[in-house]
């Protein structure tokens, strides 16, 4: 049994499907790729995980529980964290501020894992007082990370965590993400960067229109002659 899993999903938004029959699953302390050409429903298949897509069918299963119908908000108190590509700060708030919102669904002291994530992103304990808009895009990226880690969350799930950081930064929040599917959280992301996700990935998933073109091992799709001439440029 797969721990989180998307299966066999059909949908998209208003009347046109994006997803046919898609299967997209993850287990714990496993990161698992999504990768494809623009246009391939990468995003949309997290969404669909997410709850922010109706499905016309298939099925969302977590721990062994059907989360299919339950609202977005109902699976982050399930333990699902979704870090979306775009507008994933609170600029005006601070650092901490935007940890603090992360937390939002506890009830308990939050303390202990907003230290864990300092631990994690030590340039966030510098800037801790800072407005999240003034820090460079690869800071906001470990805001939203960690922000989505403060509920504690057995499932991540990144919507194109390095969009728009440089490889420096790039490759410093994959170890980040490694470290923390060590810890036993479950990883689930989209990434353009298709060749170096692949590096990190347990499994691996191409999309193409909507449908899986291949599922393997990240390191045996790396290896494919085939996906690295149609996916990763050669």
């Amino acid at each position: 049994m797969t721990f989180l899993l998307g299966q066999s999903m059909t949908g998209g938004y208003g009347g046109a499907d994006i997803l046919h029959d898609c299967t997209i699953g993850v287990e714990r302390g496993e990161i698992a790729v999504v990768v494809g050409p623009n246009g391939a429903g990468k995003s949309t298949a997290m969404k669909a995980i997410f709850g922010m897509l109706d499905l016309r069918e298939g099925t969302v299963t977590m721990d062994g529980e059907d989360i299919t119908a339950l609202a977005p908000q109902d699976r982050v108190k399930k333990g699902m964290g979704f870090v979306p590509q775009t507008r994933n700060v609170f600029p005006s708030m601070s650092v901490q501020e935007n940890l603090e919102m992360g937390a939002f669904i506890r009830e308990d002291a939050i303390g202990e894992t907003m230290s864990q994530v300092f631990d994690l992103f030590p340039i966030l304990r510098e800037k801790r007082r800072q407005p999240a808009g003034e820090l460079s895009g690869g800071q906001r990226q470990q805001v939203a990370v960690g922000r989505a880690l403060m509920t504690r969350p057995s499932v991540l799930m990144l919507d194109e965590p390095t969009a728009g950081v440089s490889p420096i930064v790039m490759d410093e929040l994959f170890d980040r993400i490694i470290e923390i599917a060590r810890t036993g959280i479950a990883i689930l992301m989209v990434e353009q960067n298709a060749k170096q996700a692949l590096n990190i990935a347990d499994k691996g998933y191409v999309l193409v229109q909507g449908r899986n073109r291949y599922t393997d091992t990240g390191a045996t799709l790396l290896a494919d002659p085939e996906v690295r001439r149609a996916f990763l440029g050669g």
